[in-house]
């Protein structure tokens, strides 16, 4: 398990801060029920351009939250009660992404910021051909393109992420799971975003189409230059894909490091637990994880944090992580 790339610490100096193309500060969100459900407290993450930035964590921990979040994509009853997130365009000027009005997020998504949702056969429409969603896209945002170049911009995007472009007249349930996932990566490429938000793009796939995704992935950053938030709960796969990590826990960033750091030194109880619930090859089993924590409604500020580390400390008593 240990990570085969080459991972990259925030830097902190000027020219690093420059680089950054995401800046989400202090976001909560809040479930609007009864009581109220802190799914998302105070979080705080920099992603930089070309850079690869992992979110992992259980489900339920609130990551897909967080990327609706940032991508204005939550609805009632979720709400960003207080943060900011702001967008750092290459070409100059920030965007504050909570301030956007409807037209002016409709215009920012895909073309600044795309999304590869969990589930390519529920993302896609199952009535409509690959080549009319890809159109879709560009026919909203490029108006001014002739039919001619977008057939060849949506024949280059599935080249690009290894599709061969006469399926483009297929539906999707005459493609393989695999190949669905690869057309959705390729809309998100359609308008050459700088940021790519990936919510368990690979998850319901066997190994191998996965590892053959997750290749496409890292070949496409290093050519296109796109930076990338991937969310998972598996964290070895992380280890492998990404530069740095968060690892999030009811709602909070409880670790934040780049890969190596983390898989050498985990720091956080929870980060510990969550490598000792994968299987070994050989060697005592480890401990999975429990389902005892208390609801995210208990868990907010400062006794909230008191209750994560008593946490911590039971399950170091009990001898659950090594």
């Amino acid at each position: 398990m240990t990570p085969n790339l080459s991972p990259g610490a925030a830097p902190a100096d000027e020219s690093a801060r420059r680089s950054a193309v995401l800046t989400v500060r202090d976001l909560n969100v809040v479930y609007q029920s009864d009581p109220p459900v802190h799914a998302v407290k105070d979080v705080s993450l920099t992603l930089h351009r070309g850079e690869i930035l992992g979110l992992a964590g259980e489900s339920g921990c609130g990551k897909s939250t967080l990327a609706y979040a940032i991508n204005r994509l939550h609805e009632w009853p979720a709400d960003v009660s207080s943060g900011s997130v702001t967008f750092h365009d290459r070409d100059g000027g920030d965007l504050d992404l909570l301030a956007l009005r409807r037209e002016e997020l409709r215009a920012f998504r895909w073309s600044k910021l795309s999304m590869v949702f969990q589930g390519a056969m529920n993302a896609l429409n199952p009535v409509t051909s690959v080549r009319a969603q890809l159109e879709d896209v560009l026919t909203t945002h490029r108006p001014g393109m002739s039919k001619q170049d977008r057939r060849a911009r949506c024949a280059e995007v599935l080249q690009l992420v290894g599709v061969e472009p006469r399926r483009m007249h297929s539906y999707p349930h005459e493609l393989s799971g695999g190949m669905r996932q690869r057309v959705m990566i390729a809309m998100a490429l359609l308008l050459d975003p700088q940021v790519m938000i990936m919510d368990e793009p690979t998850t319901a796939l066997d190994v191998l189409v996965q590892r053959g995704i997750l290749r496409e992935i890292l070949r496409l950053r290093d050519e296109l230059g796109f930076a990338v938030i991937f969310i998972t709960h598996d964290l070895p796969l992380l280890l492998e894909l990404s530069d740095r990590i968060a690892v999030m826990l009811r709602g909070e960033i409880v670790e934040y490091e780049d890969a190596e750091t983390l898989y050498r030194q985990p720091s956080h109880p929870y980060t510990r637990q969550l490598f000792d619930s994968f299987p070994r090859l050989t060697g005592e089993r480890g401990a999975f994880l429990r389902g005892s924590d208390p609801a995210p409604v208990e868990t907010s500020g400062a006794a909230g944090r008191d209750q994560l580390r008593t946490k911590g400390d039971q399950i170091r008593t009990e001898g659950g992580v090594r």
